[in-house]
Order: structure tokens, then C-alpha cells, then sequence
């Protein structure tokens, strides 16, 4: 084994660093995975500029990452469905198993949730990362590792659906085309959604939009008033939609979901902004719509390897920035900045393609 353990630890406030730390032991019940992939998320990028995310709050210094995949380097005395060598997507969340909600199923809401890069618990973008055996996913041999990374994202796109209850003819407003916004679209195309129109400010991801199937793209410009936003929406999509899904979570996307659903419909907020805002609640409960919360996903990740495996959802149109670990803090500043269309970075703890299906 190597002894290169090259990590990235996000001291404080815009100091990220690069640190050699130990290879970690592994608990009977655990993998030892030498990592491939690892993803930045929205919430990695604000926790490097503001230090926290509503309750969570740096306070110590923090390994990054948890969008990611690895190669089995070793494995716990009580592991059985895995072996050295097997490729893995790595869901990041590991819930105490015993507690009521566990046990009722929805173990995203475990209050003793580990949870990768979520203050106080380290992260995976690292060399090498300890992690509960159950919560490895293997990829069959003809999914990339990249894909593998992006099941974190995708999952909470399907989390979100589910939680809309999409099916065959529903019609969907998406608020951010992000890649959140972009899972929730294809997530909701391949659960039946029958017309779907998605918005943003920024043109470069609406095209992308466009291409993975979303049957409308709106501009959102400040100086629009909010009814006309509210008259666009119905104009282009023909109706009032069944169901809105905020990924961007500001309170103006918060607004105009609940103004632009229809009546007995659903709004699904995924993206977390403000901790108070100021929203149109009365209209909402007069029209009885449904306002439903996301926080990450549960039981969604054998579903989001189902559907990349099966072709039937393509992230690699996501993918937009490659980068090699020496590189973090130029991935970090591309997704940040939103550098030349930047969707998806991804950072490759091992050079890239090297565990990787070979092409014939």
C-alpha cells in the first residue's frame, strides 16, 4: 500500500490545504477504499466561502468531499458482498441504524446521521477513506467511476421526485438548472413527467437543460415583476404546473413555486437558503398545496445505479471540468465561479481513467 494519503482540509474561511494524514484503519464492518472520484458540491463551495450551512458550522479544521467513488482496498472481518477490487459508489451518509426513524425507514432524518463533509465529520476527497460496508454500492463493469460519483447528486434529484409524487403526465416547474435542478429533470423524465419547464439565469445551463430533455427553458431576470414570471411560466408550459421543485432555494424561488403551482398541487423545496423568509403562505393554504422539504435522500441510490446502468439517465452531460487532486484549489475556484460553463468538477484522487471501464 502507498503511503500517499494526500488530503484536502478546509481550515476555515477560504483556506483549503492540501495535507499528507494517516491511512485510517477499518472497523469490522467497514471498507478501506482507495478513492477515484470525488465531486464538488454547492454545499462544499459554501462551506469553503461562509464556514457554515445554517446549523452546521466549521470549527475545526475538515476533510472535503462526499459526491464520490472508489476501488475496495480492504476489507472488514464481517464483510460479505464486497472484495478487494470492487468498484464502489459511496453513499455518504451513515445513519445509526437503531433509532425510530431508522427503523421507520427514513434514515436521512437519523439524528445521529455521519454524514461526509458535514461539520464535524471529515470527508472523503482523500487518497484513502474508512466507510461503512453497507452504504458501498457496486458499479457493474460498464459504469464509469465519474458516474458513480454523480449518483450522490442524482439521488437527491430522484429523492425530490419521489417526494412530488412525479408519474406519467405530471407537469413540472424546476426552479435552478444546477446540478440539482438538472438531476430533479432527468430524474423526472424517466418517472413519466409529461411536460417540464426549467429555469435559471444562466443561458449555458439551460441549453444543457434542454438537451437532457426539458421540454421548456425560462430566463429569470431581476427586473421581471413576480406575476409576470408567475404568467410567463403558465404561458409557456400551457398550465399551471402539478408539481414546482426548488432547487435553488432563495425566497424568490421559494415565492414563485408556491404562486405558480396550481391549485391541490405540490411545491418541493430541496435547495436550503435563508433560515427565514418571507413567503405568500396564505395563498398557498387556500389553495391547498402541498409544501414538502427534501434533505438528502433515503433508499435512493439503488435506484440512481439502476437508472445510469440501465442507460436510461445520462450524467455525463454533467460532467464539464476534469481536475487531478494536486489541482483542488483550481477545481474549487472553477466551481465557484462558475469558470467557462462549469457544471460538474470533479477531482480524480487517481489519474483519471485508470479504473475505468477499458474500451473495446
Amino acid at each position: 500500500m502507498s503511503s500517499d494519503n494526500l488530503t484536502a482540509i478546509l481550515y476555515g474561511i477560504e483556506d483549503i490545504r492540501l495535507e499528507q494524514r494517516p491511512i485510517p484503519n477499518i472497523k469490522d464492518d467497514q471498507v478501506l477504499l482507495r478513492m477515484d472520484s470525488i465531486g464538488i458540491c454547492g454545499s462544499d463551495v459554501h462551506y469553503l466561502v461562509h464556514g457554515r450551512i445554517g446549523e452546521f458550522i466549521l470549527q475545526k479544521p475538515m476533510v472535503m468531499g462526499h459526491e464520490s467513488s472508489g476501488v475496495v482496498h480492504k476489507v472488514g472481518k464481517s464483510v460479505t458482498h464486497l472484495k478487494v477490487g470492487d468498484r464502489v459508489a459511496i453513499e455518504p451518509g451513515v445513519p445509526c441504524r437503531y433509532c425510530e426513524n431508522c427503523k421507520q425507514g427514513k434514515y436521512n432524518l437519523c439524528p445521529g446521521m455521519i454524514f461526509c463533509a458535514t461539520p464535524p465529520v471529515d470527508g472523503n476527497l482523500t487518497r484513502y477513506y474508512a466507510h461503512a460496508a453497507d452504504f458501498c454500492f457496486k458499479l457493474p463493469d460498464h459504469v464509469t467511476m465519474e458516474e458513480g460519483s454523480l449518483l450522490e447528486p442524482l439521488s437527491v434529484g430522484i429523492h425530490a421526485c419521489r417526494r412530488a409524487n412525479i408519474g406519467l403526465g405530471t407537469k413540472v416547474l424546476i426552479l435552478g438548472a444546477g446540478p440539482i435542478g438538472l438531476s430533479v429533470l432527468i430524474s423526472a423524465l424517466s418517472m413519466g413527467a409529461g411536460g417540464i419547464i426549467i429555469t435559471d439565469i444562466l443561458d449555458e445551463r439551460l441549453k444543457l437543460a434542454k438537451e437532457l430533455g426539458a421540454t421548456h427553458t425560462l430566463i429569470v431576470s431581476r427586473d421581471l415583476k413576480e406575476e409576470d414570471l408567475v404568467k410567463k411560466v403558465h404561458d409557456i408550459l400551457g398550465t399551471a404546473p402539478d408539481v414546482s421543485i426548488d432547487c435553488s432555494g432563495l425566497e424568490a424561488t421559494n415565492r414563485l413555486a408556491l404562486l405558480a403551482t396550481k391549485s391541490a398541487g405540490c411545491v418541493v423545496i430541496v435547495g436550503c437558503g435563508p433560515p427565514d423568509v418571507k413567503i405568500p403562505l396564505i395563498s398557498a393554504l387556500t389553495r391547498e398545496i402541498d409544501i414538502r422539504g427534501v434533505f438528502r435522500y433515503c433508499n435512493d441510490y439503488p435506484a440512481a445505479l439502476a437508472l445510469v446502468s440501465s442507460g436510461k439517465i445520462n450524467v455525463k452531460k454533467m460532467m464539464t471540468h476534469h481536475f487531478d487532486m494536486e489541482e483542488t484549489k483550481k477545481a474549487f475556484d472553477t466551481a465557484r465561479y462558475n469558470r467557462d460553463g462549469a457544471i460538474k468538477v470533479i477531482i480524480h484522487c487517481t489519474p483519471r481513467d485508470e479504473n475505468n471501464p477499458k474500451p473495446f
